[in-house]
């Protein structure tokens, strides 16, 4: 099967445009200029490249997507299938749907792009709750978690558009972020996830004219969230994590659930992508323990770097300010004692 390019996927525009003259010189530099480039992005992705498995993946006119055992996805819940998308939730109360791969993956590296849309009646904080895309040894389980189960096994990458916590001071809604579970690990939805997330990132997704897209990517156990919501065609960092250890042969999924507040949770595609990328000897060493349960290294010390970069808001605000009240305390202070002190020292004299 043909590699696919990320331009061409993406649609862009190929509009005649006109030829301008070069000079030899000129074309020689210019193609030393694009293979010195091709080789540096080349081995940035360690070769990488690029197969769209069809079995993994849902799109229009969304065949194979139903009941029936021969089907490659299966519907749960509210989820309603259209000419347009894959609708996991109407914009109504207390809905939850889903939509599973009836195949196990067993791919080692591979990348997923979702199509998707969040759009409703409800303004703005009157609306919820969001949407998950899975990767996870449980399927077709209904749940608390965004229409799924909690204390699940595997990834999950959720668009909270809701936030749960009452006091939200420096994190914006809708929110973009990714947890991996191993089957003990509960989401927390006072705290809108935060004790279990890897990172993540705002991203205001509701209501727009054109696409959304969210991309995951896990390559060389690296896991990467990246969005384009802007409709610029132009993909934004989110989170990129080393060292997330995931076992091939779990299944993809999507949900969503609405509670007192709801949306549309629409689903235009999900294309999945296997990644080839040449290892060196070492790395392929390094790689080839099985791994059994779903794990991230060094969570600890992740986490608390997160904390430490996640101060901000009113609790920079209050440091700097009780910073300043310090330092102006401790020169008045000084002033305090220097006058007392030539003040004794003048009486001295007299």
């Amino acid at each position: 099967m043909a590699a696919v390019s990320r331009n061409h996927r993406f649609g862009e525009s190929s509009a005649p445009f006109r030829r301008k003259t070069m000079p030899l010189q000129l074309h020689w530099i210019y193609a030393f200029l694009i293979f010195t480039a091709s080789r540096c992005f080349a081995d940035g992705d360690h070769e990488m490249e690029e197969f769209l498995k069809r079995e993994y993946s849902l799109s229009k006119p969304y065949q194979g997507v139903g009941s029936l055992s021969s089907s490659h996805w299966e519907l749960m819940g509210d989820t309603m299938v259209t000419t347009e998308q894959v609708r996991l939730t109407p914009d109504m109360q207390s809905r939850q749907g889903a939509v599973w791969s009836r195949i196990s993956c067993n791919l080692k590296d591979w990348e997923m792009q979702v199509h998707f849309k969040i759009h409703g009646q409800g303004k703005k904080n009157l609306n919820g709750d969001g949407l998950a895309i899975w990767y996870t040894k449980e399927r077709m389980q209904k749940g608390p978690v965004f229409g799924n189960m909690d204390n699940f096994t595997g990834l999950g990458v959720f668009v909270d558009t809701y936030p749960n916590e009452e006091k939200q001071l420096e994190r914006i809604f809708p929110f973009v972020l990714a947890m991996v579970g191993n089957g003990t690990i509960s989401y927390d939805h006072e705290r809108d996830g935060r004790p279990t997330e890897l990172g993540g990132c705002n991203a205001m997704v509701r209501n727009l004219k054109h696409d959304t897209f969210l991309f995951i990517r896990y390559v060389r156990r690296r896991l990467t969230v990246m969005i384009d919501i802007d409709g610029q065609h132009e993909w934004r960092d989110c989170l990129d994590i080393p060292g997330v250890r995931l076992p091939q042969g779990y299944y993809f999924g999507a949900s969503a659930i609405t509670g007192d507040l709801s949306d549309n949770h629409d689903i235009i595609s999900l294309k999945l992508y296997q990644l080839t990328v040449l290892r060196s000897e070492k790395e392929e060493e390094e790689e080839e323990e099985e791994i059994t349960i779903p794990s991230v290294d060094n969570i600890e010390l992740l986490r608390l770097g997160q904390n430490e970069e996640g101060m901000s808001g009113i609790a920079i605000f209050f440091t700097v300010l009780f910073s300043m009240l310090g330092c102006i305390f401790i020169i008045v202070i000084g002033m305090l004692v220097y006058s007392h002190w030539s003040e004794s020292r003048r009486k001295r004299f007299y």
